[in-house]
């Protein structure tokens, strides 16, 4: 197994719980900011990059609140390796904002982070919450 650690990152977002979801749990959504092109044949999910393909499992759900995708190997097994989208609503100023669980490298934790910074503020110019 890689030496990954899980980190957590959190991003405040000017959007409603409902229209966020959207983004983080449909192909179409999540081809808008997180990848060039989303496809799903079930639970099972092929994101592209500049031509290159990682796949995952849509491993839990929960609708308006998070998403949760394992990465499967090229037999189509789960690794030891996710990212979960979760949306939190504060009860009393209803600020949302979004959590992102994911696992990097030691060596590759800024760089992973910078990513995420990139990936959000793509999503922010989708849902007008620049």
């Amino acid at each position: 197994m890689d030496n990954k650690i899980r980190y957590e990152l959190e991003f405040p977002l000017n959007s409603s719980p409902q229209l966020l979801f959207q983004y983080i749990s449909t192909p179409s959504g999540l081809s808008e900011w997180f990848a060039d092109n989303v496809n799903s044949r079930g639970e099972f999910f092929t994101f592209i990059w500049d031509g290159s393909e990682e796949k995952a499992r849509l491993s839990s759900k929960k609708t308006g609140e998070k998403v949760k995708f394992r990465w499967i190997d090229d037999n189509n097994k789960d690794t030891d390796f996710y990212f979960e989208l979760r949306i939190l609503e504060d009860e009393i100023t209803k600020d949302v904002s979004l959590m992102v669980t994911d696992y990097a490298k030691e060596d590759d934790m800024d760089e992973a982070r910078l990513l995420w910074e990139n990936q959000i503020s793509d999503l922010k110019h989708v849902i007008g919450s620049v």
